[in-house]
């Protein structure tokens, strides 16, 4: 059975359960969502916790617990994204929004609110506080995606923060304030400033009608081009100061990459025009965050070979 053909029939009554299972997957992200979850153990085995064993931390039942409540919080957010979006998105991603139409809203919303209420039980079993920030978190998503998207520095500046902040939750679970840690959330905040932008651009034609006042409908997309430009000048401070970092092993090949990437990025953004072409940096983009989370373990591959070894 055809996927778009059953989302065209609008049968989605009809459509077998496997089809709404991935359709419902297609709406919570969970490509993104399996990202997030490597991407945070990655980080606590060779970032935010490099002196613990990698049993220890494999095994640690309250960072499960912390990733177990990341994982339904950011689904539900990308379910009420979904919600408030869908406008938008049958202008921007017509074959997308109607494979995701086959699960319908009235079904979508009470699984936003399992999700979330799951997402704060997980967070409780590790403690009050980390109950709070996720509490805080699902908040600062329904806001997000109610109100401050369509405004132009909010919108921007609060998606990459909201990014961030499954990040921030292991961050803090480890008390880990070094450095380098910094300077790689500066590296990542920048990319996810600039990949919020290039969507912009790739979503102008639906923001513009439904009277989003993101910085490339309100500016226009030649101002928005000069502003990427300039994130992608300054995002070359935190790679200088990651390279000085000896800590970072392997990793400063990504680095050295990231830059090479920039640079083409910087370029084909200067000849781009149709929606194509954005979709395309901003794949370039993609590409850049989920290599950066695998060189993740290129930092020190002795120490893990190590803790393999000693476990």
């Amino acid at each position: 059975m055809d996927l778009l053909e059953i989302s065209k029939n609008n049968s989605k009554k009809k459509a077998p359960f496997y089809i709404k299972m991935l359709s419902l997957f297609s709406v919570v992200r969970g490509y993104n969502i399996l990202l997030i979850v490597v991407a945070q153990y990655l980080a606590s085995i060779f970032i935010f916790a490099p002196e613990k064993s990698l049993k220890n931390i494999l095994l640690d039942i309250d960072l499960y617990f912390i990733v177990l409540a990341t994982i339904c919080v950011i689904a539900a957010g990308y379910i009420i994204n979904n919600f408030y979006d869908f406008e938008t998105d049958k202008i921007n991603k017509p074959l997308k929004t109607k494979f995701d139409a086959i699960v319908d809203q009235k079904t979508k919303l009470p699984i936003y609110f399992v999700l979330n209420f799951l997402g704060f039980i997980f967070g409780l079993l590790v403690s009050w506080r980390a109950a709070l920030f996720f509490s805080v978190y699902i908040f600062s998503i329904w806001l997000y995606s109610h109100k401050l998207k369509k405004y132009p520095l909010m919108g921007l500046f609060s998606a990459a923060v909201l990014s961030l902040l499954p990040f921030f939750a292991v961050f803090v679970y480890y008390k880990n304030f070094s450095e380098i840690i910094f300077t790689h959330a500066a590296f990542l905040f920048f990319i996810l400033l600039i990949r919020q932008l290039v969507k912009d651009l790739e979503s102008l034609k639906g923001d513009f009608v439904k009277n989003y006042q993101t910085i490339a409908v309100k500016y226009g997309e030649h101002f928005t081009k000069i502003l990427i430009s300039f994130l992608v000048v300054l995002i070359l401070n935190p790679i200088y100061f990651l390279l000085k970092y000896p800590e970072i092993g392997g990793m400063k090949y990504y680095f050295y990459g990231s830059i090479l990437t920039l640079i083409v990025f910087l370029l084909f953004l200067w000849f781009s025009k149709s929606k194509r072409n954005y979709l395309l940096l901003h794949w370039m983009l993609k590409f850049l965050i989920i290599a950066g989370v695998f060189s993740l373990a290129l930092i020190d591959y002795s120490v893990l070979i190590n803790r393999i070894l000693e476990n």
